[in-house]
């Protein structure tokens, strides 16, 4: 199975798994967009996002609240399951987000995801990416509502037909278990997680300044700067080009 398709030699690649249901995903899309601001080679950056199910077996209808679901899950009561989501809300404060866990409507993710690679195809992946993880964490809009999914992609330039088509047909589910697949291949359990030139992982949210330093060292790896000559501008003999210049003659000899 082949894991990333070659990018141009003057890009760098960078392949990122997440979920939108995972609140460190979003935080970590802030953090890797901070740190994309302030590397210098941004231009050449050429990010692809693909689809992670933390609960694939997660049901489409409404059901739990996120506290009585974090509540069921680490146990402690749903007083210990506030606190975790108020330290979540604040670390995404942080990075500029807003986070109401009051309003969020866990759902399964996988049609989202399937969204996701339809806007890819028309060049409007990112802020299609951007626009659920918004709706998601931020407007508690129910992602399992395909009516919902089509509004949101028509928000983004979508065509909302095409969006309801694709998802009532399933165009996209095998595109998702690809993604999947190449996650369990690569040895990602946890998101969200970056590959970076095709060969390198950052795993986690992590800060702006480890994923700037990521980035520069595989750039640096992968497009090696030019040398550095010096002495130029002081006259030397050389050969170049099949010639070597004879000294004491006008004309150089070819060597065969």
């Amino acid at each position: 199975m082949t894991l990333f398709t070659p990018s141009s030699p003057d890009k760098l690649r960078v392949d990122i798994w997440s979920d939108i249901a995972c609140p460190w995903c979003y935080v970590g899309k802030r953090r890797f967009e901070a740190a994309l601001a302030n590397f210098p080679q941004r231009d050449q950056v050429k990010v692809v996002w693909h689809s992670f199910e933390l609960d694939p077996s997660a049901p489409s209808e409404r059901g739990q609240s996120m506290r009585a679901i974090l509540a069921g899950k680490y146990g402690g009561g749903e007083a210990r399951a506030q606190h975790m989501l108020d330290t979540m809300t604040q670390t995404a404060a942080g990075e500029g987000l807003e986070y109401h866990f009051e309003k969020l409507q866990p759902t399964n993710t996988s049609q989202a995801h399937g969204l996701i690679h339809l806007a890819a195809e028309r060049g409007l992946q990112d802020a299609m990416k951007e626009r659920l993880l918004a709706a998601f964490f931020t407007e508690g809009e129910f992602l399992g509502d395909r009516e919902v999914l089509a509004r949101l992609g028509a928000e983004v330039g979508l065509d909302a037909a095409e969006v309801r088509e694709a998802l009532e047909s399933g165009q996209y589910a095998q595109a998702v278990r690809q993604d999947e697949a190449q996650a369990h291949a690569l040895g990602i359990s946890g998101v969200p997680f970056f590959v970076l030139g095709g060969k390198y992982g950052v795993s986690g949210a992590q800060s702006p300044e480890v994923l700037r330093g990521a980035l520069e060292q595989v750039w640096a790896e992968t497009h090696p700067a030019p040398l550095t000559l010096l002495g130029e501008g002081t006259p030397a003999e050389a050969c170049e080009d099949g010639q070597c210049a004879v000294p004491g003659r006008d004309t150089a000899v070819t060597r065969g």
